[in-house]
């Protein structure tokens, strides 16, 4: 708002036509390219995007229309003409875009006051009615909205102060407009406000469409919200499927003189977040052996775990065909290949033979086992093998570790240990030797790694699967 006028300094006239011309024909172009693409634009109204889209589009052609007219005013700068003279203009329909415009000048020395003739249908005067003196206007005005008029006029006319704030009038048939007016004093030569005036325009339906926005990003941000709450139950009721749902340690086989004692956890991140893709399974085969194994699947939410109900079923299917655990991975590297969406997996698969106590085991691109014997640890030394899905083709070996009664065997996915990867990761875990050692169960020992690293903050999902060999 410039600064306020002084009584002998008159306004500046509007620019000539030329400019204001090219800048009509700029926003009309505009206005045509904007109602294209609306037109364009599907009009679901199930759609809770579509209905936000539709709003912005409807805000914005407003927009436009409003300053369309207000250009040409401008370039037209019509003289105002007496109110008495002034035919009673149709009313414009309840839904027009197009914001009116109305000027007033109140002048405090002589009491004249002069209204456009826009400003009566602005504000639902009668046009042959006199217009209406500054301690007249509030009675047009809601009885919430006359303190905020009072105080900008007060403000206006006492300290010199410009105008410019929101009132809504009421109309007849309880019409209710929202007028949006500008204003200035005008200083005499003494520096006291000899007159006063202001620009009023109807912004009613800018409102609107600013509510609609407003009302259609909310019901989306709440249909998201709602969605993205649907996919994270259904994620986690699928995880909870594909993982074994263990309470205890598990004896493999079930009956036999030599087994392993097996337990498992999966833990969270300790922030609200997606389900991550990361399994670990134990799986008793045919031929006096066992399959251990754990994974991570790139990806979130419920795509990573439908990646991993499908790897789990792979796994599962060629191990209990007899596949061995390189032969394996090459069968899942595959696999992953032909997957419309590419997706990356790390995993360890391990088979454990009973009656030699010997593990043949495999890795894609994953931490190798850690191998607890007394009260002192080791990783396995890892044979070579690709990350699946990023050499197609590639070959995983193999490696074979004896084992004997009292040694424990630790798989675990990145990012078990918060803070820590690699080198650092194990280091910390072999530092849970001592704990291990005791001829303690499966079980007791996963709870002391989740004791260790899963009470405290998170970042990542991560599983940790633990056999100990019992006999």
């Amino acid at each position: 708002m410039p600064s306020p006028l002084s009584a002998d300094r008159p306004a500046a006239r509007p620019p000539g036509g030329g400019p204001v011309d090219a800048l009509i024909s700029q926003t009309r172009r505009l206005k045509g390219e904007v109602d294209a693409v609306r037109r364009d634009t599907p009009a679901d109204a199930g759609d809770p995007r579509e209905r936000w889209r539709r709003a912005l589009y409807d805000l914005a052609m407003h927009q436009l229309d409003d300053l369309d007219e207000h250009l040409a005013q401008l370039r037209d700068d019509p003289p105002s003409a007496p109110a008495e003279e002034l035919p009673a203009p149709p009313a414009p329909p309840r839904a027009a875009l197009l914001s009116r415009v109305g000027s007033a000048e109140w002048d405090l020395l002589t009491d004249e006051v002069s209204w456009s003739g826009e400003l009566y249908r602005i504000l639902g005067r009668d046009p042959a009615a006199p217009p209406l003196t500054l301690d007249e206007l509030p009675s047009l005005v809601c009885d919430e909205d006359r303190p905020r008029l009072t105080g900008m006029v007060t403000g206006c006319l006492i300290d010199g102060r410009p105008i410019d704030g929101e009132f809504r009038v009421l109309h007849a048939a309880d019409d209710i407009r929202t007028v949006h007016m500008m204003g200035e004093p005008v200083l005499g030569a003494d520096g006291s406000t000899v007159s006063m005036w202001a620009v009023l325009r109807d912004v009613s339906e800018l409102r609107r469409c600013r509510r609609a926005v407003s009302e259609t990003r909310d019901s989306l941000h709440r249909h998201r919200h709602a969605a993205a709450r649907s996919e994270h139950r259904l994620a986690v009721e699928l995880q909870e499927a594909v993982l074994p749902a263990w309470h205890g340690s598990l004896r493999f086989p079930r009956r036999g003189p030599r087994a392993l004692d097996v337990a498992a956890a999966h833990l969270p991140p300790s922030a609200h977040a997606s389900i991550g893709g990361d399994w670990y399974d134990a799986l008793e085969l045919s031929d006096d052996a066992t399959l251990l194994g754990v994974g991570e699947l790139t990806g979130q939410g419920v795509g990573a775990a439908s990646g991993v109900a499908m790897l789990l079923g792979a796994v599962r299917g060629m191990a209990l065909a007899g596949t061995a655990p390189g032969p394996l991975l090459d069968c899942l590297d595959r696999l992953l290949d032909t997957t419309a969406q590419p997706v990356l997996a790390g995993a360890v698969c391990l088979r454990y033979r009973h009656d030699t106590r010997t593990a043949v085991w495999a890795q894609a691109g994953h931490p190798a086992p850690l191998l607890y014997r007394g009260r002192a640890g080791r990783a396995l030394d890892a044979p070579r093998g690709a990350l699946l899905g990023a050499a197609p083709g590639s070959a995983h070996e193999q490696a074979e570790e004896t084992l004997e009664v009292g040694d424990l065997l630790l798989l675990h996915t990145d990012g078990l240990v918060p803070g820590h990867t690699g080198t650092a990761a194990v280091h910390r875990l072999l530092a849970l030797a001592p704990r291990f050692a005791g001829g303690r169960s499966a079980r007791d020992c996963v709870r002391e790694v989740v004791g260790e690293f899963g009470e405290g903050e998170r970042a990542e999902h991560a599983c940790v699967l633990v056999a100990r060999v019992a006999s």
